[in-house]
């Protein structure tokens, strides 16, 4: 039997995040080895599979719609006008275009010589498929009669990049407008890798979990552990003993998200001490999802939420149910 304690500390947990402490199976921009990213058909079929949360990120356009893309403009690997030519790169910033010139583009099917079609080659095309609002993914989940999905939305600003988005006040206000006015503040979290963004929802929305994207690695790193960067808002690891749990949870933050290669189980427990919850990404293998699992995280983020759905059912975790739904 639990002790007092530790049912203090998992209400608390509860309360913090705002959703049940079971693991998470997030579809990464809707699942997009499956289907085209960040699109409708993509969350649809998510959620007739059956995920716990759908992970998507956000622009906001120049007439002040809350777009989902991964991208802070047009896409020239999956973004063809209406000749059907690809745009060319690199794609004009949201910030730049209106929701009507927007809606014009398809974005149902990956450029054929692009790395990212070698990358997801059994993704299946839709063609007309358009860039959807954030409203138009909550009227979807709302047509599924789906109410216990959650949405893990990421603000796609970039410090080094103060051009290509509205600045981090006016990214945030219309964010939290749309959610709010949809009613959809108890099922969110906001996660990015521009800390700034998570300060203000922290500030603005103290209810709505905020997710620290971390990336250490790799020619364009996000995180140092012996300084603070651009993206990091001003904390340092330095201070904080070089440990990115406990800056994290200096900052304010719920949920550590960190790049999966990145972590270690020694960094979970670390984090979980600290009261953090691990959510790791993107993990698209079969192994990595079970080490994944084994070393205590408490939830992935997969291109490949039906694989990471069969690998959680075989280590005995509970699977959300599917709600059949068309976009």
């Amino acid at each position: 039997m639990p002790s007092r304690a530790t049912t203090i500390l998992t209400v608390l947990s509860v309360l913090i995040t705002g959703q049940a402490m079971g693991f998470d199976i997030e579809a990464h921009r809707g699942g997009r080895a499956l289907l085209p990213e960040n699109t409708l058909p993509a969350f649809a079929n998510a959620l007739s599979m059956g995920v716990d949360t759908q992970e998507l990120d956000v622009g906001v356009t120049a007439d002040g719609e809350v777009v989902i893309s991964h991208e802070r403009g047009l896409n020239a690997d999956i973004t063809r006008d209406a000749s059907g030519a690809y745009v060319v790169p690199p794609g004009t910033p949201f910030v730049k275009l209106r929701l009507a010139d927007i809606k014009a583009y398809d974005v149902g099917q990956i450029r054929p010589d692009s790395s990212y079609a070698k990358q997801f080659p059994d993704q299946r095309a839709v063609p007309g498929t358009r860039i959807p609002t954030l409203g138009e993914l909550f009227a979807l989940v709302r047509k599924s009669g789906n109410t216990r999905v959650h949405f893990n939305i990421e603000t796609k600003i970039d410090p080094n990049r103060p051009d290509e988005t509205l600045d981090p006040q006016g990214f945030v206000a219309k964010l939290l407008a749309v959610i709010q006015a949809e009613g959809f503040s108890d099922r969110v979290m906001i996660q990015s890798f521009d800390w700034r963004t998570l300060l203000l929802i922290q500030q603005q929305a103290p209810k709505i979990p905020t997710v620290y994207l971390t990336l250490q690695r790799g020619s364009a790193p996000t995180i140092a552990l012996e300084k603070a960067t651009s993206w990091t808002a001003g904390f340092s690891p330095a201070d904080h003993g070089g440990s990115l749990p406990r800056t994290i949870k200096s900052a304010g933050g719920a949920i550590w998200s960190p790049y999966f290669g990145d972590v270690t189980a020694t960094l979970v427990s670390e984090a979980h001490a600290l009261g953090l919850r691990v959510v790791v990404w993107t993990v698209n293998k079969r192994e990595d999802m079970a080490r994944m699992i084994e070393i205590g995280v408490d939830g992935i983020i997969s291109d490949r939420p039906d694989l990471l759905r069969e690998v959680a059912g075989e280590k005995g975790i509970a699977l959300p149910s599917g709600t059949p739904v068309a976009p």
